[in-house]
């Protein structure tokens, strides 16, 4: 299938946040990624946020190694037999996000299909490891689907964290062609058993546009989530990081993006952030505390 070509208006929003990558605070975040051994799904992913977001001292960790044991088509990160975990891992995060001074962390993690647990008692410890050395820090753990493995994903919230985020992606009827080994349903009923175990924890979740979904699939995909308890939405487009992913549908304009906001806040989401290059982790605390503002209005009128 013939890729689209890009629209230059996105050609040129790419292009100034690229340029970001080369200023004197996104270099030293570099630096200190490369000499914490650390990963981070904005390099592993390619996301096209990264110089805005290292420039404001933002970076989400991944943790538990940068393979995927699943074949999802439209992502970046490697595909191959992963490392076992590293025992070391929990201190150099908690390490470099002191030294950063980060105050809200976003971690990430491959999904781990190797691991009994999905690799949740590791993640678990990396937690438990931010709150011993930075104790006012916010942590929001973006999981993967944890095979739907209750007491896998017990074992995170037990860490205590701000936010449970897990991405829905995508529509399900696109799910059979991109999500390779993942399922709608286990998905939303992952993120309503954490309503279920916590129903005050905020919970987050995220989808591509530009797959192939409709604009009905899309209104059904944010009823789903609004029916799973989710709080925060986060909505973007789709970028195939090469040729060999699967291709572009197409490229929704800016005014879309708009229009699914207005949606997604009147079906009752507390926060949302949508918009072209926007990504599941992008200004995070921003979003966090906007939904946390929401909350407390509810509760005054």
């Amino acid at each position: 299938m013939n890729s689209l070509p890009v629209p230059q208006w996105l050609k040129e929003l790419v292009g100034k946040n690229k340029a970001a990558l080369r200023s004197a605070e996104a270099l030293s975040a570099e630096k200190l990624l490369r000499r914490q051994e650390l990963h981070t799904v904005c390099h592993a992913a390619r996301c096209p946020n990264r110089g805005e977001c290292f420039n404001c001292g933002d970076a989400t960790f991944m943790v538990l190694g940068d393979i995927c044991t699943r074949g999802c088509r439209f992502c970046a990160v490697d595909k191959k037999r992963p490392l076992p975990p590293d025992e070391n891992e929990p201190q150099r995060v908690a390490q470099a996000i002191k030294q950063w001074k980060i105050r809200y962390a976003v971690l990430t993690m491959p999904t781990r299909d190797d691991l009994p647990d999905g690799g949740a008692a590791h993640f678990a410890r990396v937690l438990q490891t931010i709150a011993q050395s930075t104790p006012a820090v916010k942590t929001e753990p973006l999981i993967s689907d944890l095979q739907g493995n209750e007491t896998s994903l017990q074992t995170i919230l037990a860490a205590g964290p701000n936010v449970l985020a897990h991405n829905i992606e995508t529509v399900p009827a696109l799910y059979p062609h991109v999500r390779i080994g993942a399922d709608y349903t286990r998905s939303l009923t992952l993120l309503a058993n954490v309503k279920k175990r916590n129903p005050q924890l905020l919970t987050k979740s995220g989808f591509m546009v530009g797959l192939g979904e409709t604009d009905a699939q899309i209104t059904q995909l944010m009823k789903d989530l609004r029916q799973a308890g989710v709080d925060m939405l986060t909505i973007g487009q789709y970028l195939a990081p090469s040729r060999h992913h699967y291709p572009v549908q197409r490229y929704p304009e800016p005014a879309e993006y708009a229009a699914w906001k207005a949606q997604a806040l009147s079906l009752g989401f507390k926060a949302v952030a949508s918009g072209p290059l926007v990504r599941s982790s992008y200004r995070a605390g921003e979003l966090y505390r906007a939904a946390r503002l929401a909350d407390t209005l509810s509760k005054e009128v």
